[in-house]
């Protein structure tokens, strides 16, 4: 019988880090930008190129402040970062409503919101998920990343609303705050890494565990960062790509808008399908073997994308494809780090892999439609994305077993702590067996 005794107390982390990270850096200035261009480019008379360039300028800066954002994480705890940046990141989300016409100053506002809302990006809140779940830690880190998928389908309505009723500097002004009406007294009472003084139930109520696994320094040594790296870019790119393209895709293809409109509808519901599923199946089954089927599928996606002939169903399972594969990829991320490098500077780690997978997502959108400029299709693109998910997703296969570090020793109480000890890998940190219950 599964065991979910988990999520007894370990739910109010969940809760929060939902909400957080849905309202937070990763989804909402990505799923808004294309209600707020037109917009901007009637007021001010900006091409549309010129403003989604502040999405470039969000994943440069994000390379440099995600790292920041995990080693301040894992120095001064990650509940103290969580809650000053989702307020820096509402304030400067909200300032977009004083644009004024200078896209030096637009520009410099993508900057600082993405280096002050940096905090608020999953690389936080999933060491704190990661530290309370352990049997369930797959479907725990699913469950609480279906925040980009489910309000990043939920904003786009919202923030057409309040363009049409209020303008849209009003909607800058509200969608601003809802992080901070709505994230932050969430997290406030909820969100507690274990060990919190301040946090509820037997885990919140023992001593922080001393955390166990390689510190920076260490995991930059190791080859298996490096794999990971080398993976998420082009994986990234590959699944990030052609999502913000689809409906140039599927007109080349010959559907009208009304069947466009029906069949892009579908990416919210297979991410959030992907975030529970591959939760789900990484609990179960070796997380790269995983890793290699489900992103290897959407290679299937480009090679349909890229025929003369393509049919509703065929489009629909394209779609699909591609939704579920980013859905997985956040997930698969956070679980991986946390069983081969540990959680003792887990934050840090995730935060220099972040910066590669913002990488890849970052320019996968600008160059997909530089080679539609150029060309006039995207197959050039397709057949790149088809061949790389292949060859990454195989990569990861590479990563071996998982690393067993000193603190998981708990299921051998009778063992020589020497010999526990001696199984920890160089720059693990070695703790005592035990684990609270």
């Amino acid at each position: 019988m599964a065991d979910y005794s988990e999520f007894k107390e370990g739910w109010r982390v969940v809760l929060a880090s939902l909400v957080g990270i849905g309202l937070g850096l990763s989804p909402v200035p990505f799923y808004t930008i294309g209600m707020f261009a037109p917009e901007l480019a009637k007021a001010f008379h900006w091409q549309f190129a010129q403003i989604m360039f502040g999405l470039t300028v969000t994943t440069f800066t994000v390379l440099l402040s995600a790292p920041a954002a995990g080693f301040l994480a894992d120095r001064l705890g990650v509940r103290k970062v969580v809650l000053g940046s989702i307020v820096l990141f509402g304030f400067t989300f909200a300032a977009f409503a004083a644009t004024d016409g200078s896209l030096p100053l637009f520009y410099a506002t993508w900057a600082v919101l993405a280096a002050g809302g940096s905090g608020t990006l999953p690389l936080t809140w999933t060491r704190a998920v990661n530290n309370w779940f352990e049997t369930r830690k797959g479907l725990a880190l699913g469950l609480s990343l279906l925040g980009t998928g489910l309000f990043g389908s939920l904003i786009k309505p919202i923030c057409a609303w309040l363009i049409a009723h209020a303008g849209w500097r009003a909607a800058y002004l509200v969608i601003g705050m809802m992080p901070i009406a709505i994230a932050l007294p969430i997290a406030w009472f909820f969100f507690h890494d274990t060990g919190a003084s301040a946090g509820r139930g037997p885990r919140a109520a023992l001593p922080p565990l001393p955390a166990s696994g390689l510190t920076f320094l260490a995991a930059l040594s190791e080859w298996r960062l490096w794999v990971l790296a080398v993976a998420f870019i082009p994986i990234s790119f590959a699944v990030g790509g052609p999502i913000p393209n689809m409906e140039n895709i599927l007109r080349l293809r010959g559907f009208d808008k009304p069947a466009i409109a029906s069949l892009v509808a579908f990416i919210g519901l297979s991410v959030v399908t992907g975030r529970l599923l591959g939760g789900w199946l990484i609990d179960r089954l070796w997380a790269p073997g995983v890793a290699f089927v489900l992103l290897s599928l959407p290679a299937i996606a480009c090679w349909l994308l890229l025929q003369s002939s393509l049919g509703y169903g065929q489009a629909l399972l394209c779609i699909y494809l591609i939704g579920f594969a980013a859905g997985v990829e956040y997930d698969l991320m956070a679980f991986l780090v946390a069983r081969y490098f540990g959680m003792r500077s887990y934050a840090s780690i995730y935060g220099a892999l972040y910066g590669c997978f913002a990488l890849g997502a970052g320019i996968g959108p600008m160059l997909f439609g530089a080679d539609f400029d150029r060309s006039g299709s995207y197959e050039r693109s397709l057949v790149a994305s088809a061949i790389m998910l292949v060859a990454s997703a195989a990569l990861l296969l590479t990563l071996g077993r998982y690393k067993r570090f000193a603190a998981e020793a708990k299921a051998v109480p009778a063992q020589p702590a020497s010999t526990i000890s001696s199984s920890v890998p160089s720059g693990a940190h070695s703790v005592p067996a035990r684990r609270p219950p």
